[in-house]
């Protein structure tokens, strides 16, 4: 007898739009962590944090092994959720390097808003 439901996915996969969101948003997250391996003072003078490149260098590791895992696994939300925490990471960062005035608050606030407009889960 054949199945009257159409198959919509592979088999094991889904196609809905919160997992083409969430696989969005694990290659988002793996290009940033690249980015920040890659170029962290560079990054660090563009969002006003000059001096803080080791911990930009660590945090770009643990986006690469976020996105990893988000592209990865059966059930992406709590892998989400820990991307949105450390996001909450990076602004609590940028807050802090801030304070130090060694850059310019203009780059400053430009980064928050960009942190603040990626974090939304």
């Amino acid at each position: 007898m054949r199945n009257s439901v159409p198959r919509t996915a592979l088999p094991g996969r889904s196609w809905s739009t919160q997992d083409r969101l969430a696989k969005g948003l694990g290659f988002f997250s793996i290009a940033l962590g690249i980015l920040e391996l890659a170029a962290p003072r560079a990054l660090c003078r563009a969002i006003g944090v000059d001096g803080h490149e080791t911990v930009v260098r660590a945090y770009g590791a643990r986006e690469i092994a976020n996105g990893i895992a988000i592209l990865t696994t059966h059930d992406a939300t709590p892998w989400v959720w820990g991307r949105v925490a450390g996001d909450g990471l990076d602004i609590a960062t940028v807050l802090a390097g801030s304070r130090d005035g060694t850059s310019g608050k203009e780059n400053t606030l430009l980064g928050l808003a960009v942190l603040v407009g990626v974090a939304q889960p």
